[in-house]
């Protein structure tokens, strides 16, 4: 049976689809809403630049080969990010010492990412390891098992740095651990959709969405771009365009209604309009939203499955 867990303090519970009453159901969706509304009322002008596919990637390797849950990676690239903008942020704001103002424009900068370049692989590790601690289901990566793997992948490092690391995060996070990620929306809304439908198989669906939402993910920029280019109907968005669009790229809820919507278009084709309907109606979320992100979303499935098949 599928299960689904909460990567937050108060909320962190292991419960099987169909197990959770209404009322407990209607206390998650609200407080996962009010987050949602929250986030996106307070956005950084850095919000996404450390989710590429490449980092995402990275993270989702080292959380298959240590046989850590896949919310863990998730809760993991949502700690990078946020641990990221404030170092950097500190860093680039600290004033430069005697002298560098005769330096050459962007040596300082230059500095700080050659700074940062040397222990970034720690500090994303670092993350991971965060994040397998705040799951109850999930076993935690100790020392042993980090230094073994990180030394398996061709970095020598010690316990000692390790916890310097660890530290390092904590104090930059302020030791707040309880950052949104996309996979505990897609599992409440699925289990939401499960008790307000009980003859759609979220079950079923649970795995495909899982998938859907891996493949969104390291797809980001390619199918936010073409989201974005949906949506005001111009193939060259202007910066400003780009800019407010970022609101959209960290919307959860809309991200988890449309990877769900994806997933029963797969899956269950004649139960889809049905389904879209349902999930406007849980979240107030437009139906035509959800429908332009599923049509760009299974487009870029579509390309990309062909162009794995030709090659």
């Amino acid at each position: 049976m599928a299960m689904f867990s909460f990567c937050s303090p108060e909320l962190n519970i292991d419960l099987k689809f169909r197990e959770a009453s209404s009322d407990l159901l209607n206390d998650f969706l609200v407080n996962l809403n009010n987050r949602n509304k929250d986030n996106l009322n307070s956005l950084s002008k850095y919000s996404g630049e450390f989710k590429n596919q490449r980092l995402m990637e990275f993270i989702f390797l080292i959380t298959q080969e240590l046989k850590l849950d896949p919310l863990a990676g998730y809760h993991a690239v949502e700690l990078l990010q946020r641990f990221m903008v404030r170092y950097l942020t500190d860093l680039l704001s600290t004033p430069s010492p005697a002298g560098a103002d005769d330096a050459e424009p962007g040596s300082c900068e230059d500095a700080v990412l050659d700074k940062l370049k040397d222990k970034f692989h720690l500090i994303a590790f670092s993350c991971v390891q965060l994040a397998s601690k705040l799951l109850l289901h999930s076993h935690i990566i100790n020392n042993n098992t980090a230094v073994g793997f990180l030394h398996s992948v061709g970095h020598t490092v010690s316990k000692q740095s390790l916890l310097e690391s660890e530290l390092m995060v904590l104090k930059g996070l302020e030791f707040s651990l309880n950052a949104l990620n996309p996979l505990t929306y897609v599992e409440i809304l699925l289990e939401v959709l499960g008790h307000n439908e009980p003859s759609i198989s979220v079950e079923r669906l649970h795995p495909l969405c899982r998938n859907v939402l891996q493949f969104v993910s390291l797809q980001r920029s390619e199918v936010y771009h073409s989201l974005l280019v949906t949506t005001i109907r111009c193939a060259s968005p202007t910066p400003e365009q780009r800019e407010k669009f970022v609101a959209v790229t960290e919307d959860y809820m809309l991200l988890g209604v449309s990877v769900i919507a994806v997933a029963t278009f797969i899956l269950h084709v004649t139960n889809w309009q049905q389904v879209v309907g349902e999930l406007s109606h849980i979240t107030g979320i437009s139906t035509r939203s959800i429908i332009d992100f599923t049509h760009v979303a299974l487009t870029h499935i579509v390309k990309t499955s062909s162009s794995a098949t030709t090659v």
